[in-house]
């Protein structure tokens, strides 16, 4: 299996690769274009040079002597007389096939455009094959008879070096081209080791990760997104711990006191109507422990959202008054006063949940507000639907409302069993409100009351 360090390297070989050859074709399409038929002009004027100056030097020296000097000078040379002889003078050609009409017309005073015509190679590498072929033929007088003279430098002799230079310069470009990527494919692959590191560690439960979160691109980026990550997982990671310790609390201390009020009734060591009361109190724990498992099933419910909510158009005033008569016992039995102010209002929402939001707010305001208090709910209509229920209740603490829609809230705080409650109730309105898109506002003064207002969006 290959790592990631690998598979940079080699992509990054493999790109050096690719260029490589690009660039070697477009240089050939450039030499093709622009320097073939410019070298082969060169390479004519020396020829018809070397047959000017010959001709015009008045047989100071035989033509055998002179090519060869020229030949000295890194050029190979091949001289056919009116017989078809062909005497070489410098290295050997490679080939010398060559069609008689091509020396025929050389002979008859024509010029041969040979480097141009070799159609051996697309490649600038057929400039250096030395072949008859790839050649400039001109006519040159000797002792009065025309004979043709085919000239191409010696390009061996003339760039062997150079050729040298360059293949230990493109090799070494290359290898060390590798070196590096090698070495910076490291340095980038180093931060993703880390976050391999780290992401088992959060597997293993371990959110106390340090990454290198200083760089300014796109690993830096990545570096705190998962540092915030981690921090986001050990808060769930806390509140999932918390939710556990806080249901086992919630359901263990009806059961303790169920279990013993009935060992107690069983055994007969209490009165009958010592039984009668021990009987009531495991009715209300039995009822508590029946509302726990109902907010629990809920929230579970609402977790998954888009399940949860079944919009419907309703008319939310005739909800609102329907919960203040199915709570009409409680709230009368401690003589408070119920003030509404509800005018027609159709929205469109979960008719089952938002059910549960005015029956959670109301008897919320009901076990919090003395005897002889008053419960107002009214509600607007603007750009969005306003409701607002306020109480004279007992209020609750400015440091405590940030609080007040954590699960279990209550519960965590004072585990006050005189007043019967889950902790659950807020959090369930909140997260009914949310998923509606809505907003919902607390405020409070100790010994005054509350006031919730909750926004809806109107359709």
């Amino acid at each position: 299996m290959r790592t990631l360090y690998v598979r940079i390297v080699l992509t990054f070989a493999l790109i050096a690769l690719i260029s490589g050859v690009i660039a070697f074709l477009f240089s050939n399409l450039y030499y093709q274009i622009k320097l073939k038929d410019y070298n082969e002009e060169k390479i004519l004027e020396v020829a018809q040079e070397i047959s000017f100056l010959y001709e015009h030097s008045n047989g100071a020296m035989p033509v055998d002597n002179y090519l060869n000097r020229i030949a000295n000078m890194n050029f190979q040379l091949y001289l056919v007389n009116q017989e078809m002889e062909g005497f070489r003078f410098g290295d050997e050609f490679r080939s010398y096939e060559l069609d008689a009409k091509v020396i025929q017309s050389v002979l008859n005073g024509e010029i041969y455009h040979g480097i141009s015509e070799f159609q051996s190679s697309l490649f600038v590498t057929g400039f250096f094959k030395d072949d008859i072929k790839n050649s400039i033929g001109v006519p040159i007088v000797v002792e009065g008879q025309n004979q043709a003279l085919f000239v191409r430098p010696n390009v061996e002799k003339q760039f062997g070096e150079m050729r040298i230079v360059f293949s230990i310069l493109l090799g070494l470009t290359f290898l060390i081209s590798l070196a590096l990527i090698a070495i910076f494919a490291g340095f980038l692959v180093r931060p993703i080791k880390k976050l391999t590191k780290a992401t088992r560690r959060i597997a293993g439960g371990h959110y106390d990760i340090q990454l290198d979160h200083n760089r300014k691109d796109e690993i830096g980026d990545l570096a705190r997104d998962f540092q915030r990550m981690a921090v986001s997982l050990k808060k769930l990671d806390d509140m999932r711990q918390e939710f556990v310790s806080n249901v086992s609390h919630e359901i263990q201390s009806p059961l303790t006191s169920i279990r013993g009020f009935t060992k107690a009734i069983r055994t007969k060591s209490v009165p009958a109507e010592q039984a009668d009361q021990y009987l009531e109190i495991i009715e209300k724990e039995s009822g508590r422990l029946s509302s726990l498992s109902k907010q629990l099933l809920m929230l579970s419910s609402l977790d998954k959202e888009a399940k949860a909510v079944d919009k419907e158009l309703f008319r939310l005033d005739e909800q609102i008054r329907e919960v203040v008569l199915l709570t009409e016992w409680e709230w009368s039995k401690n003589k408070l006063k119920m003030d509404l102010d509800l005018p027609e209002i159709v929205v469109k929402a979960d008719r089952q949940l938002f059910q549960q939001v005015w029956t959670n707010l109301l008897t919320n305001s009901i076990k919090f507000t003395e005897e002889a208090g008053t419960i107002s709910i009214s509600a607007t209509i603007d750009e969005q639907i306003v409701v607002t229920l306020r109480d004279t209740g007992t209020g609750i603490p400015e440091e405590e409302l940030p609080y007040i829609f954590d699960r279990f809230y209550m519960a965590d705080k004072s585990r006050n069993r005189t007043q019967s409650g889950s902790g659950l109730g807020l959090s369930v309105v909140k997260k009914v409100i949310d998923l509606h898109e809505g907003e919902i506002k607390v405020t409070s003064k100790l010994g005054e009351g509350t006031e919730f207002m909750i926004r809806l969006p109107w359709e």
